[in-house]
């Protein structure tokens, strides 16, 4: 057993976040889109659409990137300067570019997760 592989032969979730990979299979069936699930994986049928994923990645994603770009914003102009296109160049391509693969692997990994703890909707049978 590697620190890759669960007990059961599953990707880690760690490894399922960082390549996309389908929880039960390991198929890098996760994606239809850029940052859209597909409704099943192709190899194993696990149904995606019955996970729960949300935009709880999205809303922290943008708090942290948001935060890292400005930081790295304000060094740069304390550094050199530069006119405010120059902002506008570096900026706001980086940011798209990593809100984009974070919030794949963030999703990735979320679902990872559910798949993981066998997570579902509260209901009735769920009380004491």
């Amino acid at each position: 057993m590697t620190a890759e592989q669960s007990p059961e032969g599953r990707p880690s979730i760690l490894r399922a976040a960082l390549f996309c990979l389908c929880p039960q299979c390991g198929g890098k069936t996760l994606f239809a889109g850029l940052g859209q699930f597909a409704d099943t994986c192709s190899q194993c049928k696990l149904d995606y659409a019955s996970f729960n994923v949300g935009d709880g990645p999205a809303a922290l994603l943008t708090m942290v990137i948001g935060a890292l770009i400005i930081v790295f914003a304000l060094l740069l102009d304390s550094a050199v300067r530069p006119p405010f296109w120059v902002h506008v160049i570096i900026w706001v391509p980086v940011t798209a570019a990593l809100t984009v693969v974070t919030l794949r692997m963030a999703k990735a990994a979320l679902l990872a997760s559910e798949y993981r703890n066998k997570a579902h909707e509260a209901g009735k049978d769920d009380l004491l």
